[in-house]
């Protein structure tokens, strides 16, 4: 199996804020269309790809599209742009960091804040925090107030590279995940499932797991996974620890996050079929941050056997990601061997 970067730096370049999420959608919807039986999109946005399983059981699959982002809240008199964030942003990364501001027209501008030379001693000292930042666009209030208004979204301007064994860029934090579950998809094709697939890509994650939770209890899935990304803090400063998971160890396998337990039998289901495939895994115990696999665990009328697929990542909630390539792929090895044979488990409880 080859990584399809050119696919990949097409999906974590295309925008899609929360809430904003049509141009991704758009991308997402044209990949996975000849991939399987029935595609849906519901009121909130999250797309919905079915493939029909030969038992009366159903499987939810969730990577969520949308990325941090922004959200204009202000235009002052002389142009510059202030903004409130939608998702988690590590303030510090963002000094003199261009942005794309959309909309009527998309706009390059870069996040600025006070000069260095003009500090005061305690300034300095001081964590730079969101609300010191504006954007700015160049262009003057008469001009500026032509294409932009409160409301509209702005992204991160950035490139995607190879960089050694890494992919390097933005968004990866989700967009490599919904690169998994389609190119899962395109592994699936033409084979025969145990369950009904329901591989939905959704909505507003990174602000409150909102698109997984109107999914689920639509879907009413028996079985779920979230794919998602993890942290990697195998860098220097990092205790072994706070090291979570590592790049090039693995597809990680989730035991838990702060906003969910994974199910035991899931766990063990997903450790046994690695093993038995040699895919290369890693367990993974995150004591911060939440992903789709809480909804999709709790909102059924008696909640489904839910686990997730996690991404090694450095650098995670910051201008940009790294993941590792073969990380990658196993992800998508284990991902495919799981809807593969979830029927040849013994559920029950023990």
């Amino acid at each position: 199996m080859k990584l399809n970067f050119n696919l990949l730096k097409k999906i974590s370049e295309t925008p899609g804020a929360p809430g904003f999420e049509n141009q991704i959608r758009n991308l997402v919807i044209k990949e996975v269309t000849p991939l399987v039986d029935k595609i849906s999109i519901d009121n909130l946005g999250n797309v919905t790809a079915f493939k029909k399983g030969s038992k009366a059981k159903k499987v939810m699959v969730a990577a969520h599209m949308d990325e941090i982002g922004f959200i204009v809240n202000h235009i002052d008199d002389n142009g510059f742009l202030r903004f409130h964030p939608l998702g988690g942003f590590d303030p510090k990364t963002l000094t003199a960091q261009r942005v794309i501001v959309h909309g009527k027209k998309d706009f390059v501008g870069v996040m600025g804040s006070k000069p260095v030379h003009l500090m005061k001693a305690d300034e300095k000292k001081k964590s730079i925090e969101l609300t010191d930042f504006f954007i700015d666009l160049g262009m003057t209030k008469e001009e500026v107030v032509k294409y932009i208004e409160p409301g509209n979204p702005v992204t991160r301007e950035r490139e995607m590279i190879k960089m050694g064994h890494c992919i390097n860029g933005k968004s990866l934090d989700n967009r490599i995940s919904v690169f998994i579950l389609i190119e899962t998809l395109k592994e699936l094709k033409g084979k025969k499932l145990p369950y009904d697939l329901y591989a939905v890509f959704t909505v507003q994650e990174e602000v409150g797991i909102r698109g997984a939770q109107v999914a689920a209890q639509e879907i009413q899935p028996d079985f779920g996974f979230a794919i998602d990304t993890t942290i990697a803090f195998d860098v220097p400063g990092s205790s072994p620890h706070e090291t979570v998971t590592k790049l090039g160890s693995g597809a990680a396998i989730k035991i838990m996050d702060s906003s969910a337990i994974a199910d035991y039998r899931m766990v063990e289901f997903m450790k046994k079929t690695a093993d038995k495939n040699k895919i290369k895994w890693q367990p993974e115990i995150l004591p911060a941050g939440g992903t789709d696999t809480a909804n999709i665990q709790r909102m059924t009328k008696s909640g489904s056997i839910a686990g997730a697929v996690s991404v090694p990542t450095r650098h995670i909630h910051q201008v940009i990601e790294s993941v590792h390539e073969e990380d990658v792929l196993e992800c998508i090895k284990l991902m495919k061997a799981c809807l593969t044979d979830i029927d040849k488990h013994n559920w029950d409880f023990s």
